[in-house]
């Protein structure tokens, strides 16, 4: 695997469906989270979603995220449209430890202040919180279960 990768805001069918085939390795092989609750109403792209990609030099998609905002995001970031929602952040197992991921988060967070939103909130999986916290993201809350993984709510003013 090259270490060279670009990422950038997904744009159009094509985007979208490489940004699929990485949710589905990571989330619906890899973690065995049922297909029909991974995709929701949130992956059109347009108004109240801005989906990110990473691909490396040759095409291949690497790893993906989506930044809901406004109205999208409002269940939750306890209604506050000031607030953006990370989520569906998967980078391929060959891609990781390159550095796919902070750019990505990176790239969702740029976004979200190019949209005026003053912070970030996110629901990580409990073995990712140390990559988060490493992002200047902080827990908060108790543990939940979502697709049969616990997970924890995060924060990051912007």
């Amino acid at each position: 695997m090259t270490t060279g990768f670009q990422v950038r805001v997904a744009d159009g069918p094509a985007d979208r469906e490489a940004c699929f085939v990485v949710r589905k390795d990571v989330f619906v092989v890899e973690q065995r989270v049922p297909a029909d609750i991974e995709y929701d109403s949130f992956d059109e792209i347009g108004t109240g979603t801005v989906h990110v990609l990473a691909t490396a030099d040759d095409g291949t998609p690497l790893g993906t995220g989506r930044l809901l905002h406004g109205p999208a995001a409002a269940d939750r970031t306890g209604g506050d449209t000031t607030v953006g929602s990370l989520g569906r952040l998967a980078v391929t197992p060959a891609a990781r430890g390159l550095g796919v991921g902070v750019a990505l988060v990176h790239a969702i967070e740029d976004a979200a202040r190019e949209l005026g939103l003053v912070a970030v909130d996110l629901h990580s999986q409990t073995h990712a919180l140390g990559f988060y916290e490493r992002l200047g993201y902080a827990a908060y809350g108790e543990e939940f279960w979502d697709a049969g993984i616990g997970h924890r709510a995060m924060h990051r003013p912007l």
